[in-house]
């Protein structure tokens, strides 16, 4: 049985965004749904067509994206995936953002390919953003009055070995390169991600990043070890 493609709703002020992201995502097969010009379009409009992905504008007039985004995100069962659109990768916003539970964000520069391809790899669940990038921005951002309750989750159900493999993501390793360092097949790693993610109730291993540093699990000051032999 094939897979139906992603539905997907677009949420940006400026109308040549918003067009060239719908003739780009068309031409690879993606159906945009809806369309909203403010983040109270965007929620109205994701409660009534219920897409797969919205693509966020970070600022848009009458409601911004990250509050649409807390308001399209309850927690409740088949929500969207919510990605983050910006103009720059080190924007505050986009680290609330990401704290709201957005699942990762693009720059609006980016290329048709990438963008067709960020569409299907969060709506499969799958967080957007490389570690590397995701650690830059915790780093800049964590702890510095930030709105999420990450920083209240009790690690104390994880095992060692969890709080391992969550302290050596943080830092950006890939599920490769945590393999490789701790000595496990990949799909053990991925296991242990898995596991972490439900014991803390996280959407994807970019909340796990920000859980890291809140916490105080990893530090900004800790080295980064992601591709050291």
């Amino acid at each position: 049985m094939t897979e139906q493609p992603p539905r997907v709703l677009l949420a940006d002020d400026q109308t040549l965004v918003r067009t060239g992201f719908r003739m780009i995502l068309g031409a690879d097969g993606i159906d945009v749904v809806a369309e909203a010009t403010n983040g109270a379009e965007a929620v109205e409009a994701a409660r009534r067509t219920r897409p797969d992905v919205v693509l966020m504008d970070v600022r848009m007039p009458e409601m911004d994206g990250l509050e649409a985004t807390r308001r399209i995100l309850t927690g409740a069962p088949g929500e969207p995936r919510v990605v983050m659109l910006t103009t720059f990768d080190l924007d505050r916003y986009v680290y609330a953002a990401l704290s709201a539970g957005a699942s990762g964000f693009l720059l609006k520069d980016v290329t048709p390919e990438h963008l067709a391809s960020a569409v299907r790899t969060v709506r499969t669940g799958d967080a957007l953003l490389a570690p590397a990038i995701t650690r830059r921005l915790v780093q800049r951002f964590a702890r510095h009055g930030s709105d999420t309750a990450a920083h209240h989750r009790d690690l104390a159900s994880l095992t060692p070995r969890e709080l391992e493999v969550l302290g050596l993501l943080a830092r950006g390793l890939s599920n490769a390169e945590l393999a490789a360092r701790l000595h496990l097949a990949e799909t053990t790693v991925k296991t242990h991600v898995a596991r972490i993610l439900a014991k803390l109730g996280l959407r994807d291993r970019v909340q796990a990043v920000i859980v890291a540093y809140e916490t105080g699990l990893v530090t900004a000051a800790a080295p980064d070890t992601a591709h050291q032999p």
